[in-house]
């Protein structure tokens, strides 16, 4: 065609000509053209008499031109630009047989149209006027393109509207149409452009983004002719935009250097580093309708509510059905839906997965902020069952499996992904809704012949920060998927299956796989390093480890713990055990960075650091991946070996009289208990196991002592209390009661009478716990802060026999690293163990009070007994072998009001935690905290 001198004009007539055309054809093609934009198409021929439109001789060559793309380059496709009315432009589509996609051209200015006249209609009336087309076919939607926003497809009256609307400036009139960008366009109101790309996005068909909209670019309509459109795209604020290394005089076209859209404001790498930008958004906008595939081949069902500033419609096929509402005014607007026939339907808000109240028969009312739109899904409300196993995910497949890591099944891997993190102890979501979850990183890590994958996984969730994970993946098919299947189920991730439903194999955590998990082993022995897409893992051995490795090379049978930790462990015969952690943020992990300092300054009671492996990002602190250390023989955890001697305890106790009182199990009482020395009566009761209490008591304080001795070094050096601090602490305090006793009262009415009397008294002296908490701020405490274990329970201790391991030093997994580093009251950990003492017992006693023991008031009363004593012998244990440590407030008022506060805390933190993951373990931790308040909470309890 030729619109313009300057541009080809072919004789399509001639069959040279499109043997030619067609050799330009396949060339693209061969290079890996997805697919071709066939310029102004009805004009293809000419013939005399005729304005050589939408000609049969045109419609022959395209087909002609699909059955050779077809038969020679399949998976390829056709767009035709016919910029005409739907019902001409459809021919182009042919029987399924011409153009796959073709430019649904008068619905573009259309969208403006009822944007500035706040009205729906002009949609309405286009979308209305579209006839049906082949199921194989599409429309390609769009809001710009590189041409102008053309008005040729409008009334004779329309354009004077768009111009005064859209482009009271002449200079950015051209042709029949408006030459700007989306953004100047719409004078850069960001809810505008948000509306029309979230119209673009649901309305029938496939949307188009022009170059430069996502970002916001601007234009300059002072290039003459569309140029003013086709500036270079704004990479950097480098060289060029980071668009071309020319002299920028050399550029075809300049760089905006328009004030509001300048090229060294408005550019990618400075919207990719900023979630809240529009490139971030329209991400978001895209991932989400991806997830949808209604929006691309669903039907669409217009509603016509009153109010015709709203535009609302559904998009439905048989499994789902989408409402898309959208207010078209610059003003609020209140409009009722008429949704009768989806009654006994929850609308979920897809962007934050947010559910709205039931619909019903009447009209549904909704408010609409101005310019904004929602997309709700309309979900059957759930039904209550038992809980059962959910099944594993099947992908249909057919390519190589590791295509689903680096290519294009990436996205059938990350809907996958969701139900496997769900199943596990070490991922921190089960509570949340998952918005989203990405692939962002992928090494290949070589197991023999076959290949592995590091997987750094980001989780995105409606109400919480977004959470990254480290899964490391491998497939196996045949008898060793098989094999798998039944010795790990656990481990399974998903089934891939081909289109037939024939078994392709088994896609797993490879954590499970010895070859993997020897792989990991031998890079720490040797140092290696693996690179992925944007950053390296890099293992690296301490150099006794490295000799060691070199004369010590018998395989260890390997062992894979499937346990309740928050991360999973490798234990390699009685050598090694290497801790992959799961849950990765930026820094060197506290269990790494502890133990390292631990085992530099020779502190015989935790692992030594043997390796570790990192993740180094550009511009990221490293992440730590993994921890090698020396396997340690052991009894077990302490939390186990203190439940045998409660058996015996219990046992003892059966027709015994209670030779002490029950006292209280405060801070203040713990405390006073702990000067004085148990009697003879105590010691054969309580038995063997309060001189191990106390020996916990002293390695605990020699672990302190050994945490503060580090004064040279900054992330270790002690730091000492402030008013701030303990303002901060008690801060901290309120901050959690509130939320926690939030939870209760809307919790209280689902649970059983005894647990609401319970809950009753102790949200009435919620009060009163503020006001005992805020006791720690009254004075300044003479005392150091330190780094301390962090997350100290007796689960983190290992029983040797005749000593103890402490061990576990990452802190709160699901808390940020910068925050686990922070400096603390060694109290803490104090805390936390008098906590572990009293759940661990109580929750035996209870769990086992059908033995041979005593019964009812009795067995409370022995149960109080063990934790009243237990606890005061490591107190004692802590208190004599710290001493005069700058870590412990020497003043006994200071020690009281400190160790109340964080035991208050530690005790409502674990409520906090049985609130979500176990209810059923409520009336316990109800318990624990009345009994640290002390009696009057108690008595209350009791009622």
């Amino acid at each position: 065609h030729r619109f313009y001198a300057h541009q080809p004009d072919l004789n399509y007539a001639n069959p040279r000509v499109r043997t030619a055309m067609r050799r330009v054809v396949d060339f693209w093609l061969r290079m890996g053209v997805d697919g071709l934009r066939l310029d102004a198409v009805p004009y293809l021929f000419e013939r005399e008499g005729t304005t050589g439109e939408n000609l049969p001789q045109t419609h022959a060559a395209l087909r002609q031109l699909r059955r050779h793309i077809d038969q020679h380059f399949p998976a390829r496709m056709l767009l035709a630009e016919a910029n005409q009315w739907p019902e001409d432009a459809v021919a182009y589509f042919g029987k399924g047989d011409e153009c796959h996609m073709a430019f649904h051209f008068p619905l573009m200015p259309r969208l403006f149209m009822a944007l500035r006249r706040e009205d729906r209609f002009p949609i309405l009336d286009i979308l209305a006027q579209t006839p049906p087309i082949p199921e194989t076919a599409q429309w390609a939607l769009f809001l710009r393109n590189h041409d102008e926003l053309t008005l040729e497809m409008v009334t004779d009256t329309e354009p004077v509207y768009m111009y005064r609307a859209y482009a009271r400036d002449e200079t950015a009139r051209i042709n029949l149409g408006i030459r700007r960008r989306l953004a100047p366009l719409l004078h850069n109101d960001r809810r505008k452009i948000e509306l029309l790309n979230g119209l673009l996005c649901s309305l029938p068909g496939t949307p188009v983004l022009y170059y430069g909209d996502e970002i916001g670019m601007g234009d300059n309509v002072f290039l003459g002719d569309r140029n003013g459109v086709r500036t270079p795209m704004q990479w950097s604020a480098d060289r060029n935009a980071g668009f071309s290394r020319a002299n920028p005089q050399q550029l075809y076209l300049p760089l905006i250097m328009d004030h509001e859209y300048h090229h060294e404001t408005i550019h990618v790498e400075a919207q990719q580093s900023n979630p809240s930008s529009l490139l971030s958004w329209m991400k978001r906008l895209l991932a989400l309708r991806k997830r949808y595939p209604v929006f691309g081949r669903g039907q669409i069902t217009f509603l016509h509510p009153d109010n015709r500033k709203v535009l609302a419609f559904l998009r439905h096929d048989e499994q789902t059905a989408i409402l898309v509402v959208a207010n078209l005014s610059r003003f609020a607007q209140h409009v009722e839906l008429d949704l009768a026939e989806f009654a006994g339907r929850s609308p979920v808000e897809l962007f934050g997965r947010a559910a709205f109240p039931a619909l019903g028969e009447q009209s549904y009312p909704l408010t609409l902020a101005p310019h904004t739109f929602y997309w709700f899904a309309l979900e059957p409300q759930p039904v209550e069952q038992p809980t059962a196993e959910q099944p594993t995910p099947t992908i249909i497949w057919h390519g190589a499996w590791e295509e689903l890591v680096r290519g294009d099944g990436r996205a059938a891997l990350e809907d996958a992904l969701p139900a496997y993190f769900m199943e596990r102890n070490w991922f921190f979501g089960k509570q949340q809704i998952i918005l989203d979850t990405a692939i962002q990183e992928r090494i290949p890590v070589p197991i023999g012949d076959r290949q592995a994958y590091l997987a750094i996984v980001r989780v995105q969730f409606a109400d919480d920060e977004p959470q990254v994970y480290l899964v490391p993946l491998a497939c196996v098919a045949g008898k060793a998927a098989q094999k798998l299947v039944e010795n790990s189920p656990h481990a399974v991730i998903a089934r891939l299956q081909t289109g037939d439903g024939d078994d392709q194999g088994v896609l797993y955590d490879a954590m499970w796989d010895e070859d993997f998990a020897t792989a990991l082993l031998d890079a720490v022995l040797k140092g290696r390093k693996f690179r992925g897409i944007s950053g390296v893992v890099t293992a690296t051995a301490r150099a006794k480890l490295q000799v060691r490795g070199k004369t010590k090379r018998s395989a260890p049978s390997i062992t894979t713990l499937h346990a309740t930790h928050n991360n999973t462990a490798i234990i390699y015969g009685e050598q090694f055990i290497l801790k992959l952690i799961r849950c990765l943020d930026d820094g060197v992990n506290p269990e790494l960075e502890i133990g390292t300092f631990l085992t530099e300054h020779g502190f015989p009671q935790s692992p030594t650091v043997l390796g570790s492996m990192s993740y180094q990002q550009s511009q990221h602190a490293p992440s730590t991946l993994a921890i090698l250390q020396p396997f340690i023989p052991n009894r077990g955890e302490v939390w186990e070996t203190m439940q045998a001697q409660l058996a015996d305890y219990f046992a003892r106790a059966a027709g015994s009289a209670l030779g002490e009182d029950d006292g209280p199990v405060t801070a203040a009482a713990l405390l006073e208990l702990a000067d004085q020395p148990p009697s003879d009566a105590v010691r054969q009761q309580i038995g063997p196991f309060l001189e191990r209490a106390q020996l916990l008591g002293q390695r605990t304080a020699e672990l302190h002592l050994a945490l503060a001795s580090g004064a040279e070094e900054a992330e270790f050096a002690p730091q000492p209390f402030t008013s701030l601090y303990q303002r901060a602490l008690y801060q901290s305090l309120r901050s959690l009661i509130s939320q926690v006793f939030d939870d209760l009262r809307k919790r209280e009415q689902t649970l059983s009478k005894d647990i609401q009397r319970q809950i009753r008294a102790v949200l009435d002296g919620e009060q009163q716990i503020l006001e005992r908490c805020k006791a720690v701020t009254a004075h300044k405490i003479d005392a150091m802060r330190i780094r301390c274990h962090g997350d100290y329970h007796l689960g983190q201790v290992l029983d040797t026999g005749d000593d103890f391991v402490i061990f576990d030093f990452e802190g709160e997994s699901r808390r940020p690293v910068l925050e686990r580093q922070l400096k603390r009251a060694a109290f803490e950990d104090v805390a936390a163990i008098l906590r572990s003492i009293y759940a661990v017992t109580a929750a035996y006693a209870e769990r086992d009070a059908d033995r041979d023991w005593p019964q009812g008031e009795a067995l409370d009363q022995w149960t109080r007994a063990w934790i009243r004593w237990v606890s005061a012998a490591f107190i004692r244990g802590y208190l004599q072998t710290a001493d005069i440590a700058p870590f412990v407030p020497q003043a006994r008022a200071d020690q009281i009001l400190l160790l109340d506060a964080l035991l208050i805390e530690k005790t409502i933190d674990a409520l906090d935690r049985q609130l979500r993951e176990a209810p059923e373990r409520v009336p316990g931790a109800l318990k624990q905290l009345c009994a640290v308040l002390g009696s009057e909470a108690e008595r209350s309890v009791g009622k």
